[in-house]
C-alpha cells in the first residue's frame, strides 16, 4: 500500500465532502442509483471472492472482527467493508488484510464519480462502490461485508451470490427509516437472503425468528438458528461451541462481554462454512481486536486522568436499549468481581432512545455525565441528564470529554464513602452512547 501523507488526507477529505452533496438525503435506501454506477462500472459487486454478508441490529461489526481474524489465523487475505468508522474514513475499507491506502482509495472514490457524473447518490452508495472497486481489483481468498442499515435495500445487498449470510441480534434503532414494528426490521435485515443460500442467524425474538424461517422458505433454504442449529456458552473459563454433530472446546473471545459468547457463536457457525480450520477459529478468538467494543481504555489523556486515581476506563460506542443491556450486564460482572461506582460519562445522537438507554444501567450506574458530541446532531447535554436524574438521581453536564472524566473521577470519589473517614474507592467510568463519541475518544489517543 502506498503510503499515506498529509496531503493525500486532505485530498481524501475533499473527495468524501464531495461525495457528501450528491444527494440531498444522508441516508435513502433503494439499489438503483448504485446499480447504475457499478453496471458503469463494469459490475466490480460480481468480482469479488467468496464473500460473507452479514445484517443485524446489534453484534455486526463483532462478529465481522471475530470471522476476519480466524479467516486470518488460517492465512487467508481477507476483503472487509463496515460501517461507520470510529477515527478516519479508511477503517472501512480493508483490502487483503489491510486498510486501504489514501492514495488507492481516492483513485476509487474518483472513478465512482466519473461513473455517476453527477446524479444523485448517497454518501453509502457512493463509497460502498468504491469498496468493490477496490476489492474486485486485489485478489484476496474472502471478502466480509456488513450491511450498513436495514438490509433488504441496503446498498450493499446488491450482492448476488454470497457464499453464506449472517444475521445477529435484531432489535429496534433507526427507527426513523425502519420503524417500530420489529417483526417488520427482521423482515428487512432478512432481505439479505438470497435462493439457495447457505443462512445463519444469531439470538432472536421470537417474532423476528418466525420472519427469518418464512424468508429461509422463500428462498428455499433452512436457516441454522442459534439455540436450535448451534449454540455456544462459557465453562470451566472456556468456550464450549455445539451443533449438530459436533463439539468444539474454545478459548474465550478477546472481545468482553457475555453478549460476545454468542456472538462468537455465529461467526463460528459462518467460519466453519467457510472451511476455516479450527486452529484458526480457536486463535481467532484469542486474537480478535474490535474497537470501542467494552474497550478497556489504559493509554492516552482521559485514560492516564483515570489511572492517577486508581479508577477504570471503559469504552462503548452501543446506542440502542438491546446493546444497553449487554453492555450493563458486562458492567454488572465486573462490579461482582470489583465493586467500584460506576459513573457513566454519555453523549447520545438525538434519533435515539435515551431513556430506554438509561433504563438499562438503574440500580448499577450511580450517576451520569453528560456530553455533546462536536459535529453531530446530539441530544443536548441538559436534557439529556434530566432523563438521567429520574433514574439515577445524580447528572451534571460537562462541557467537554476531558471535563466530563474529571468529573466523574471526582463524583466516583465522593459516592465511594460515606463519611470522610472512610477510604475513598477510585470510580469505574464507562464511555458511552454513541460510536461518534467513541471516536472522539480514540482521536485523542
Amino acid at each position: 500500500m502506498t503510503e499515506n501523507t498529509p496531503a493525500t488526507a486532505s485530498a481524501l477529505e475533499t473527495a468524501l465532502a464531495q461525495l457528501s452533496a450528491l444527494h440531498p438525503k444522508k441516508i435513502d435506501l433503494g439499489l438503483s442509483r448504485i446499480e447504475r454506477v457499478l453496471s458503469t462500472l463494469g459490475d466490480p459487486h460480481k468480482k469479488l471472492p467468496p464473500t460473507v454478508h452479514i445484517a443485524g441490529t446489534n453484534g455486526k461489526g463483532s462478529t465481522v472482527a471475530m470471522l476476519r481474524a480466524m479467516a486470518e489465523a488460517d492465512g487467508l487475505k481477507a476483503h472487509v467493508y463496515t460501517s461507520p468508522h470510529l477515527v478516519h474514513f479508511r477503517e472501512r475499507i480493508v483490502v487483503a488484510s489491510e486498510e486501504i491506502s489514501d492514495t488507492q482509495l481516492l483513485d476509487v472514490i474518483a472513478r465512482v464519480q466519473t461513473a455517476n457524473d453527477g446524479q444523485p447518490l448517497s454518501f453509502f452508495e457512493a463509497t460502498t462502490a468504491a469498496a468493490f472497486l477496490a476489492f474486485a481489483e486485489t485478489p484476496a481468498d474472502i471478502c466480509i461485508i456488513e450491511v450498513g442499515l436495514g438490509g433488504r435495500y441496503d446498498a450493499t445487498n446488491v450482492i448476488e451470490n454470497p457464499a453464506v449470510v449472517g444475521i445477529t441480534p435484531v432489535d429496534l434503532d433507526h427507527a426513523e427509516f425502519l420503524g417500530r414494528d420489529i417483526a417488520g426490521i427482521g423482515r428487512e435485515k432478512a432481505g439479505i437472503m438470497k435462493p439457495y443460500c447457505p443462512a445463519a442467524v444469531g439470538p432472536q425474538r421470537d417474532a423476528v425468528r418466525a420472519v427469518m424461517e418464512a424468508a429461509g422458505n422463500k428462498n428455499n433454504i433452512t436457516p441454522l438458528f442459534w439455540g436450535q442449529d448451534f449454540r455456544t456458552y462459557r465453562q470451566h473459563g472456556r468456550l464450549v461451541y455445539e451443533n449438530g454433530n459436533s463439539l468444539m472446546d474454545l478459548p474465550l473471545p478477546a472481545l468482553i462481554g457475555e453478549h460476545q459468547i454468542k456472538n462468537a457463536g455465529l461467526a463460528i457457525t459462518l467460519a466453519r462454512h467457510m472451511q476455516i480450520s479450527d486452529r484458526a477459529i480457536e486463535r481467532g478468538l484469542e486474537t480478535v481486536s474490535w474497537p470501542a467494543r467494552l474497550q478497556n481504555l489504559t493509554t492516552g489523556p482521559y485514560a492516564d486522568l483515570v489511572a492517577e486515581s486508581g479508577g477504570e476506563l471503559w469504552l462503548d460506542g452501543g446506542h440502542n436499549p438491546h446493546a444497553a443491556l449487554a453492555l450493563a450486564s458486562a458492567m454488572a460482572e465486573l462490579e461482582s468481581e470489583t465493586p467500584r461506582p460506576l459513573i457513566l460519562v454519555t453523549g447520545i445522537l438525538a434519533n435515539k432512545d435515551i431513556g430506554g438507554f438509561l433504563d438499562a444501567f438503574q440500580g448499577l450506574a450511580s450517576a451520569v455525565i453528560g456530553v455533546t458530541i462536536p459535529g453531530h446532531a446530539a441530544l443536548a447535554p441538559e436534557t439529556l441528564i434530566e432523563l438521567a436524574r429520574a433514574r439515577f438521581t445524580t447528572g451534571y453536564v460537562a462541557s467537554n470529554l476531558t471535563a466530563a472524566v474529571q468529573l466523574a473521577i471526582n463524583t466516583g470519589e465522593g459516592l465511594s464513602r460515606q463519611t470522610v473517614d472512610e477510604p475513598i474507592i477510585p470510580p469505574r467510568i464507562l464511555i458511552c452512547g454513541s460510536l461518534y463519541l467513541a471516536g472522539e475518544v480514540l482521536s485523542a489517543q
